[in-house]
Order: C-alpha cells, then structure tokens, then sequence
C-alpha cells in the first residue's frame, strides 16, 4: 500500500484535525485574485503548490524529494507531507524519524517503516512565507503573460478597437478591452494619420510578440488584409460568402485596388460593395483617411481583369504571356502617364493584383519598337533556369539585360562572373545577327517597292 494513502487511511478522523491546513479564507482569497487576473483553477492550484515547494525548498535544500502538497479548490484544502523512515538513530532529520517518536503517534511502527509528517504552513515562518509571496506575484504575472500570448496569438488577422493612451515618434500605444494594450510601429500607420491621446482607432493584429516587457501586440492600419477586413465587416454579402474577395493590394493612404466576385448572378460585386449613393465604400475611405479605393470585377479572363485593373486608364491593345506572366499594355500617348500612375503607383498595384507583370507602354513607341525587341527565350545558348531567374528581375529582352548593370546581374541568383560574361556575348552576338537579319529585310522590302513602281509605271505609259 502506498505509505501516504495508508497514513490518511488510519489517521483520518484525528490528525487532519490537527495538522491538515483546512482553510478555505486562503482558498478563496487565491481564488477572488485569479478571477480577478483572469486565470484558471487549474493554474491557481499549480501556483499555490509552487509557492509552498519553494518554502520547502528555501528551509530544507533545493534537493529534497520527500515532499509533497496537494491542494483540493473544491474543499479549500492544502495539505503539505513530509515522508519519512522509523530509524533507531537519526542521521538526517528531514528524511529520517526516532522510532520512540514515531509510535507516539503509532505505537505499531517498527525499524525501516514509512511515517508521514504533515508540516503546518506556520512552521515555515514569516520570512520565508515573504518570499512565497513574491514567488506568487511572478508567477501570476508569468500567467497573464502567457494568457494574453494566447489569446491575441490566436487572434491574429482579426480587427481590434482601442483608445491612444500614449504617442511616440516612432509609435503609439493604444489600451484595448480588458487591458490589452496595442503597439502600432510608425510604419503599420497610414503616412497621413494623426492621433489625439484618447482618440478611439481600429487595426488588424499582425504579430503577437513576447519581450521582457511582456507580450507585445502589433496591430496595423497599412496592412493589405486591413482593407480586405473592413471590406467583411462594412458589406453583409461578403460574410455570407456570397461575394468572394480575390486580391487586394494597396498603397496605403493614397490608392487601393480590390477584386471581387459575386457567385450569384443576380448580384452585382461592385455595386454591392458600393452600396446606395457610396454608402458602404465611403465609411471605408473615411477610415483610411480618404484613400481612393478601385473596385475591380473579377474575371476568369485574362484581357478582361488586366483591363479592369489598369482603370482610370483604357488600354488600346494588351499582349500576353500567360507563360511569364506577362503583359505589354498599350495606350494612347497622352494616357500613358495615368496608367503608370505617380510614382508608378497604378501599374504596380494592377500588376499584383492581377499577379501579371505589367509593361505600360505608348502606342507610337511600340509601333515603332515591337519589331526590335529580341526576347531572351528566343536567344540559343542562354538556359532556362537563368532565363527564369532574369525574369523575375523583369529582365525579359537583350535590351533589358544589356541595360542593367553587372553588379546588378551578379547579385541574382546562379550568376557568377563567368556566368554572366558568357550570356552577355551570347546576347551580343544574337543582337548582332539579329540586327544583320532586320538590314536585309529592309533591302528586301526596299527592291520589291522598286520592282512594284516600275510595273506602275509600265502600266501606266501603256
């Protein structure tokens, strides 16, 4: 029988009267505190258990094992067991016990038996009960923190609604319910927000981190999913999942494409997510400060969506290669510069959201141009994982290859120096015959033209 089970056994009905700590004052004093901090009772008894192994450790050594405390919530019990050994000579008092005091208490103990000596909490005194308590208000604060960990780590991608309590130059803090408190890094905010102490502002979680402060929770106003989030929240076809969002991407502040697709016929994407007169989409760009937000339909066609995502702009001609993917866009010479957008604003964000590399260019450059271009793939010697790699640079032609520097070129992944020595005169010769070949069509075209006007003018003199 199991010594500790056996001493409860047969004392039951006149040692717990006198040694058990029943005291349930202590119980629901823990208990009203880990409400209070929002932790478990599980986690409750696991601290006051702690609490009591560190006494016992600080008064009798770090390496005794004889010791254990169990603690019952529901009966607002804590019970501490010194196990011991009936000896005829005591050479270590913690572990061993006189068989003359033993059978004080049993006088049917002998020589080598297993007596339990339950310790009051009184016996550890004041000092030492000090040193539990700080014992105990780390580990609730360790508690919390890992509880907030938790919960926001699991949290993260949803929207969260705080007041500013303190603003930095490089950051504010932003106090939520249940005294979660927020960072938002001066680059997760939108470049033309401002914020009074106080004021109530909503963002996305983007990580959740842990620092010797505690955890810290980012949240940001600049995030892409922030707008795909308000989006759900601000349209009820989109949490019903009647309208699907397909890409979003934004230059936070100032412009955001978003594409949407309606699995119903009979509702129209767009005009859902607008709402009567701007209602729902206007909530949303006051949100962000007045950022222009373009609403793309989606299609399952590529010339269709790449279309819609270049508005403002109109292309005239589009010219792709799904294989890149690629698109040359072309326009009218005075719409070039709305389609490229300030600092190529449009055409970057239509490239992502359309996932198609897109090459905006004038009508009468690229009829002048389209001739001439001489792509990589079409050049013998040149392999095709380097040609994959010079494309995701936008590297796709002998001009833009030779027009970027080799430091550039050696930074890509693949290419050493003799690497790229080698393509750069395969490319050298290809454009040399290439050019060679344009010379002799433009001969030939030249003799036939000839040839045409003379049989003109035999015509015409007959």
């Amino acid at each position: 029988m199991n010594p500790l089970s056996y001493f409860i056994d047969i004392s039951k009905l006149i040692l717990r009267q006198r040694y058990i700590l029943i005291n349930k004052d202590i119980i629901e004093a823990f208990s009203m505190l880990a409400k209070e901090k929002n932790i478990d009772r599980t986690n409750l008894s696991t601290i006051i258990e702690d609490i009591f192994m560190v006494l016992i450790h600080k008064k009798y050594g770090e390496e005794r094992e004889n010791f254990s405390v169990i603690v019952n919530m529901e009966k607002g019990e804590i019970e501490i067991y010194q196990e011991m050994t009936v000896v005829n000579t005591v050479t270590d008092p913690v572990t061993e016990i006189k068989l003359e005091e033993a059978i004080k208490e049993y006088d049917d103990l002998e020589i080598g038996d297993a007596y339990v000596n339950i310790l009051s909490p009184e016996s550890f005194g004041r000092r030492l009960i000090n040193t539990a308590k700080q014992h105990m208000v780390q580990k609730i604060r360790d508690i919390e923190r890992q509880t907030v960990f938790d919960e926001f780590s699991s949290r993260i991608g949803e929207i969260v609604v705080g007041n500013v309590h303190q603003i930095q130059r490089d950051q504010i803090f932003i106090h939520g319910a249940n005294g979660a408190e927020f960072i938002m890094p001066k680059n997760e905010q939108l470049p033309n927000d401002r914020f009074r102490r106080g004021e109530t502002i909503r963002g996305i979680i983007i990580n959740v981190e842990i620092s010797s402060r505690g955890p810290e929770i980012i949240i940001s106003r600049s995030n892409d999913l922030f707008l795909k989030r308000l989006f759900e929240k601000e349209i009820p076809e989109i949490e019903d999942e009647i309208i699907e969002v397909k890409a979003v991407k934004r230059s936070p502040g100032d412009r955001s494409k978003i594409v949407v697709y309606s699995s119903d016929r009979r509702i129209d994407a767009v005009g859902a997510c607008v709402g009567m007169r701007g209602s729902r989409i206007q909530s949303i760009v006051r949100e962000l400060n007045g950022e222009k937000i373009d609403i793309i339909n989606w299609s399952d066609k590529p010339e269709i969506l790449i279309s819609r995502a270049l508005a403002p702009a109109k292309p005239i001609n589009l010219y792709i290669d799904e294989e890149r993917p690629y698109v040359v866009a072309v326009f009218e010479d005075e719409e070039l510069p709305i389609a490229i957008g300030r600092n190529g604003q449009n055409i970057k964000l239509a490239s992502s959201v359309t996932e198609y590399t897109i090459d905006a260019v004038k009508k009468s450059e690229y009829e002048g141009e389209q001739e001439e271009a001489l792509y990589l793939d079409e050049i013998e010697g040149i392999a095709k994982n380097h040609i994959e790699v010079l494309a995701k640079s936008e590297i796709y032609t002998s001009e833009d290859f030779l027009s970027t520097t080799k430091v550039d070129i050696l930074t890509l992944k693949g290419f050493g120096e003799k690497t790229v020595d080698k393509i750069t005169a395969i490319i050298l010769e290809a454009v040399a015959n290439h050019e060679a070949k344009s010379v002799e069509n433009e001969k030939g075209e030249a003799k036939i033209s000839d040839s045409e006007e003379s049989i003109l003018e035999e015509v015409n003199n007959n």
